[in-house]
């Protein structure tokens, strides 16, 4: 291992993972990878999980990247993906990065289309997967009853000169000349 080149930055599947990481750990930081599934990838590899990442070589770089976006070379069981029987293609497949956030958001906008149940609480915020509401996910703003803050403190009553209104017999000249000093004006 101390032969080969080091590399601080390593790029799998688009994600930047640092040299410095173990190389199961730094799998699992691209979103759709877990423990497990990395567990399975660097099995099926022959990688020591323990070594760190920089010192992959580029081939294995390759072979871990040809693993993750075709995961039926590796021969996994199908509950080992994360996207069974897909909707559109019919296939098992495993979903990676910004895919998952895409297929999810496709998924949630067909239910509210077809006018499922499931589209309705979606569309409600409601619990989607049959759990009790009746004490639970409270989570939301309430309805009907004001959110009680920090009481204001009560206001302080103004000077005399600023809050009483201008006599009615003085004239707007003589309302500054009744203008008190100020503590510092009184020290000079």
């Amino acid at each position: 291992m101390s032969t080969q080149e080091y590399r601080h930055i390593v790029r799998i599947v688009g994600n930047d993972i640092p040299g410095a990481k173990k190389v199961l750990v730094g799998l699992t930081q691209i979103k759709g990878i877990g423990y497990n599934f990395a567990t399975a990838i660097l099995d099926t590899l022959k990688i020591n999980t323990n070594s760190n990442i920089g010192f992959l070589t580029e081939s294995d770089v390759q072979s871990i990247e040809k693993l993750i976006t075709d995961p039926s070379s590796g021969r996994f069981p199908t509950w080992f993906l994360n996207r069974r029987k897909d909707v559109e293609t019919g296939k098992d497949i495993h979903l990676l990065t910004s895919d998952i956030d895409f297929t999810l958001r496709n998924d949630i906008e067909r239910e509210r289309i077809t006018a499922s149940w499931r589209g309705y609480r979606h569309l409600n915020g409601l619990k989607v997967r049959g759990q009790r509401t009746r004490t639970t996910g409270r989570k939301g703003g309430a309805v009907g009853v004001a959110k009680g803050g920090k009481v204001a403190p009560a206001k302080t009553a103004a000077p005399a000169a600023v809050a009483a209104p201008v006599a009615a017999g003085a004239t707007a000249e003589a309302a500054p000349a009744e203008k008190k000093e100020s503590p510092a004006e009184k020290k000079e």
